[in-house]
């Protein structure tokens, strides 16, 4: 089969297209003919190896696991015998490393949501789980609430507006000019463009602030938290320390506060993968696509995003 390989850590030019074999199939597990793959900013940071602790957990010199990718969407063409959710010829998404390839095999997969293409569901796994976890998990998001996102134009962030929405807050966006219509648009009540309005120092408080840009600091988002609320680190932050600084210092921090400052990894589930899937049938959540690249230029998707201007996801079609 054709798929993405990783030569070492650098640009993106590490990718390179090859022929490689056909992954197992494992007893709790399906093989799955992808048909679409996104990328999430976790793909563009693996291949840069940044921040360096990467390289502890994919591999020092070379990555274990040299075929890049989480998310995917597509057709069951195997299943392994203690699969039941699934069966040969069932469109399925879900997520699996290893998915910019023609084939992949996990078991993180589901029935995909019907009234979406190949293309759009490939977009919601990894962004759609993140989003939710940090909505319903972290954030604790009831109706009525006031909730800030930042990185909203984003793929985290997209899902994320609308997830709140469908729990009944009240949601104010930040992102850039250019996403200003595209927030409103799925559902944000207020946007911000914080090249021209700081939020930490406009004075509104807000029950919950579900940071996905990871720019301001801690203390600026504390700022625009009411006394009692609570701060969701989503993004990646600047700095050497990369996420895990950011989640450790908010950690420390909300030891001592009434403000609570959660940080988290999220934690792939299928339970999770069926409740975007349950959303997004009814209406309530559509993923948003900037643009879509073939396989062969993976390499320039991942390129495209990590600039940080995509609005949405990138889609790899297969």
């Amino acid at each position: 089969m054709k798929a993405i390989v990783q030569h070492g850590y650098g640009s993106p030019d590490v990718l390179q297209l090859k022929e490689i074999a056909r992954p197992a199939v494992g007893d709790d597990q399906v093989l799955v003919r992808v048909h679409a793959s996104s990328v999430n900013a976790g793909d563009w940071r693996r291949v840069r190896a940044s921040p360096f602790i990467v390289r502890f957990v994919e591999g020092v010199q070379t990555p274990k696991r040299p075929v890049p990718g989480g998310d995917a969407a597509g057709v069951v063409e195997d299943v392994g015998r203690d699969v039941t959710n699934l069966r040969v010829g069932d469109e399925a998404y879900g997520v699996r490393t290893g998915a910019f390839a023609e084939y992949v095999s996990g078991k993180h997969f589901v029935p995909k949501p019907a009234n979406l293409t190949f293309d759009q569901a490939a977009a919601v796994p990894i962004a759609g789980i993140t989003a939710l976890q940090a909505v319903r998990d972290k954030g604790r998001i009831r109706s009525g609430q006031r909730v800030l996102i930042t990185g909203a134009g984003g793929g985290v962030g997209t899902f994320s507006v609308q997830l709140a929405k469908a729990f009944g807050a009240r949601v104010t966006a930040v992102t850039n000019a250019d996403n200003l219509d595209l927030v409103r648009s799925i559902g944000a009540d207020h946007a911000i463009d914080y090249t021209r309005e700081d939020f930490t120092r406009s004075g509104e408080r807000y029950d919950v602030v579900i940071d996905v840009a990871g720019r301001p600091s801690l203390s600026a988002c504390r700022r625009a938290l009411t006394p009692d609320g609570t701060l969701v680190l989503v993004g990646a932050g600047s700095g050497r320390g990369g996420p895990l600084a950011r989640m450790v210092a908010g950690l420390v921090r909300s030891r001592v506060l009434r403000q609570r400052l959660v940080g988290f990894i999220a934690k792939v589930n299928k339970e999770d993968l069926v409740t975007l899937k349950e959303l997004i049938e009814a209406g309530k959540v559509t993923p948003v696509i900037d643009r879509t690249y073939a396989l062969s230029d993976a390499a320039e998707a991942l390129r495209y995003v990590e600039t940080g201007r995509a609005r949405g996801k990138v889609v790899i079609t297969v």
